[in-house]
């Protein structure tokens, strides 16, 4: 075999185990990658400027169902059409205790900035339109029974109470 050709082989091989340790290494790096979200100081204290109404539930409402929904489901249980394709699955927003542990600066920087699989919408939606979704996104939280919240007969005041 001809010097040159002898080169070249050697050369392709090399290039070839350069590229699939590449590979290798992304794959690694993917699959190892940091599931927190890094939400600067700043922006945990942001307060939401809006103040909810019917008015701006029901325009969120709209922008959630077209941009959200799909993912995190109608009623924000995380639980859309497509969210099940991901991983991590989209978050729920109706844990009371999660949603009331994350202040409103952080949804809105979570919503603005986004993370792998969710989109970032801080050039898709207004900054008016981000924080009208924060309101949203909190009354489904609001709307969902507490675990410990008692059955609806100990409820009832026509039994009689216990002794």
């Amino acid at each position: 075999m001809n010097p040159c050709r002898q080169s070249s082989l050697r050369l392709r091989k090399l290039l070839l185990a350069c590229l699939l340790a590449a590979i290798a290494i992304s794959i690694v790096y993917a699959a190892l990658q940091k599931t927190d979200w890094n939400v600067p100081e700043e922006a945990k204290t942001q307060k939401n400027p809006l103040a909810p109404s019917a008015a701006i539930l029901q325009a969120a409402t709209a922008l959630y169902r077209d941009k959200c929904a799909q993912c995190h489901g109608e009623t924000g249980k995380g639980d859309g059409p497509e969210g099940k394709m991901y991983d991590p699955p989209p978050a729920s927003f109706t844990d009371a205790a999660r949603m009331n542990a994350m202040s409103d600066g952080e949804l809105f920087y979570k919503i603005g900035k986004g993370r792998r699989p969710m989109p970032s919408f801080k050039s898709r939606l207004t900054e008016g339109q981000r924080w009208q979704i924060v309101l949203l996104v909190r009354s489904f939280a609001a709307k969902s029974p507490a675990p410990d919240t008692p059955p609806a007969a100990e409820k009832n005041p026509a039994a009689p109470a216990p002794r």
